[in-house]
């Protein structure tokens, strides 16, 4: 997975880069404490992580997916997903929105996920 795609973005600038980058890598730590109960791989290595946008407010919106639109987890997982991210001390809401187009398929894994489910 690219990180570049899942790096938050701002309204406006008032957030400065280094703040932005710092919430950044806390927000990716914290998704990834978050794994799907079927794989065990966390949903950001697994790419269920469409997009995350960060407000000057720190207001946070999550695009998400899931493996499967009938995943047994699919009205606990974005709870889950909120909870890690309002764990981030300065983070002050967090949307998360499920999502089911572009469908996901195993190619959005990272190759991490990848090698921690041997399909290399």
């Amino acid at each position: 997975m690219d990180d570049a795609s899942l790096n938050p973005t701002t309204e406006t600038s008032a957030l400065s880069q280094s703040e932005l980058d710092a919430l950044t890598d806390r927000l990716i730590e914290k998704l990834k404490t978050v794994y799907d109960p079927e794989i065990p791989v966390d949903i950001y290595e697994l790419g269920l992580i469409y997009k995350v946008d960060v407000s000057d407010d720190k207001d946070v919106a999550i695009d998400m997916t899931l493996t499967a639109p009938a995943c047994p987890v699919a009205g606990e997982m974005p709870d889950w997903v909120k909870e890690a991210v309002m764990s981030i001390e300065e983070v002050k809401s967090c949307d998360v929105n499920l999502v089911f187009d572009p469908p996901w398929d195993p190619s959005r894994m990272s190759d991490e996920a990848k090698l921690q489910l041997n399909m290399f």
